[in-house]
C-alpha cells in the first residue's frame, strides 16, 4: 500500500482510475452542454457535492494543513450559478461523508481539488450556453492564483504529510469514495429533473 517509488498523489491517481473513468462516462452520457436545462442539473450535482465539503473546507485541523483552503471551496460560487439561473436550490440527499478522519477527508479534497483541472475544459463547453465566470459558471472559474498553481501547491502539501500504514489506506479510501458520491448525486440530480418533467 505504501510503495515509496511513486509520489502517494501518483498512486491517488492511479487507484481513483477507474472510477474517474465511470464518472467521466456517466457526465458524457448527460450531455450537460447540450442544453441549458441538462447544464443546470449538472450544476445541481456540483453544488449539493461542494456543499457536503463545505465541513471539510472549514475543518480548523485541515486549515492547518493547507491554510487557504476555505478559499477553495466552490459551494457559493455553485450557488450562485444557480441562483442566476433561477435555478431551484437542490435539497441535501442522503449519505452525504460525515466525520471523516483527517486522511480520509484529504483524499475527498484531492478529488475536489483536481476537478478545477478538468474545470478549464467545462467552461469552454459552458461558453457555448452563454455562460461564463460570472455568470451561470462561476464554479468552473480559475481560481485565484491559477489553477496548476494552486494545484501544485496542494499537491505538494499532500505528498509531504507523514502518513502510517492505516493513514495511507484512508486517504486512498476518501478519494475513492468521493468519485462514487459524485456519481450518486449527478444520477440523482438528473433523475430528479425527469421526474419532474411532463411525459
Amino acid at each position: 500500500m505504501t510503495d515509496n517509488s511513486i509520489r502517494r498523489s501518483q498512486r491517488l491517481n492511479q487507484i481513483t482510475h477507474a472510477p474517474h473513468e465511470q464518472l467521466d462516462e456517466a457526465v458524457k452520457a448527460n450531455a450537460p452542454f447540450e442544453t441549458l436545462a441538462s447544464y443546470s442539473r449538472f450544476l445541481s450535482a456540483q453544488y449539493l457535492f461542494q456543499e457536503e465539503l463545505k465541513t471539510l473546507y472549514t475543518h480548523p485541523q485541515l486549515i492547518e494543513l493547507i491554510a487557504d483552503l476555505p478559499d477553495r471551496c466552490r459551494a457559493e460560487q455553485a450557488k450562485a450559478d444557480l441562483l442566476d439561473l433561477q435555478a431551484a436550490i437542490p435539497d441535501p440527499v442522503a449519505g452525504a461523508v460525515i466525520g471523516p478522519s483527517l486522511a480520509e477527508a484529504l483524499g475527498w479534497l484531492f478529488v475536489s481539488e483536481g476537478s478545477k483541472l478538468g474545470a478549464a475544459f467545462l467552461i469552454k463547453r459552458a461558453v457555448a450556453l452563454n455562460l461564463s465566470e460570472t455568470f451561470g459558471a462561476r464554479h468552473l472559474g480559475e481560481p485565484a492564483g491559477g489553477r496548476a498553481e494552486g494545484w501544485k501547491r496542494f499537491i505538494r502539501i499532500i505528498d509531504d504529510l507523514p502518513f502510517n500504514a492505516e493513514q495511507e489506506r484512508e486517504i486512498d479510501r476518501g478519494a475513492v469514495a468521493a468519485f462514487e458520491r459524485f456519481n450518486v448525486l449527478l444520477q440523482h440530480a438528473y433523475a430528479t429533473a425527469s421526474e419532474a418533467e411532463p411525459a
